[in-house]
């Protein structure tokens, strides 16, 4: 049985003060666009609203979820502030260790938490969105957003957007084990698209996908043979990673168009 789609926060607040729902301009609720316009993150954006900080079209404004547009009129600490938002983008050199998660029952920490402490000051007011996951105890490149139809582009199976990654494996990869991963390996959850794969030493493969299923990389290296040791993303679409453990940087605008291929506002 089909799930029957949620409804939008947002759209439930204007439905409980039976208020019209916006339209023209992208509709959104006041906490969440505060987030994408760089205001305040959203939690804070909440705790503001909350305390009665925020006003909103003239008054003040107790509710996070009230629908809003660009061209609302919003007051933060009484100074204006516009919901105006560009699409942005950055990448994150994530270490091994960390999880892509809000919470990590293990203490250890998480990729948002690292990420907020090296974002530059004018950064800082963003909520940013994780563009799909790594493991634990992989590395390398983790893109982040303020637009959350990004995030869908950058990980829906239909876009193709590629991934590649760079593993260290057990034992020595042969050519037919590789000719395997190229035309799609059976998994349990079904056969997957076809990757590039070739070999960079006796031990090392370089594999890019362009589909995102739960420990892909593992499972299909696993299935020739080959279990890994270790893994590391190299690359998402054209962008690749330049930034030392740990750092991050902003993408231009044509990282964001032209390397992710997101044709959405820049």
């Amino acid at each position: 049985m089909a799930r029957k789609p949620k409804t939008p926060r947002w759209l439930e607040a204007a439905r409980r003060r039976k208020e019209p729902v916006p339209e023209g301009s992208r509709a959104d609720w006041l906490a969440r666009a505060l987030g994408r316009a760089g205001v305040l993150p959203r939690a804070e954006a909440e705790q503001a609203i909350q305390e009665g900080r925020v006003e909103l079209d003239g008054r003040v404004e107790r509710d996070p979820f009230v629908p809003v547009h660009a061209g609302s009129a919003v007051r933060v600490e009484g100074q204006p502030r516009s919901l105006e938002a560009r699409t942005l983008a950055l990448m994150f050199h994530k270490p091994a260790g960390v999880v892509v998660a809000g919470h990590d029952p293990e203490g250890i920490g998480t990729v948002f938490e690292r990420l907020r402490a090296v974002l530059p000051p004018e950064l800082r007011g963003y909520e940013w969105y994780a563009v799909g996951r790594l493991d634990r105890d992989t590395t390398g490149l983790l893109l982040f957003t303020n637009e959350e139809r990004l995030v869908a582009h950058a990980t829906s199976p239909e876009t193709h957007v590629s991934k590649r990654y760079v593993t260290e494996v057990e034992g020595q990869p042969s050519q037919e084990a590789l000719r395997r991963l190229r035309e799609g390996v059976g998994l349990d959850d079904g056969p997957t698209r076809p990757a590039g794969a070739r070999l960079l030493a006796p031990s090392r493969v370089e594999l890019v996908l362009t589909e995102g299923r739960h420990h892909q990389v593992k499972r299909m290296l696993a299935a020739v043979g080959h279990p890994v040791r270790t893994l590391h993303r190299e690359a998402v679409g054209e962008v690749t990673l330049d930034v030392p453990e740990g750092t991050c940087r902003l993408l231009t605008d044509a990282e964001v168009r032209q390397g992710l291929d997101f044709g959405g506002p820049a």
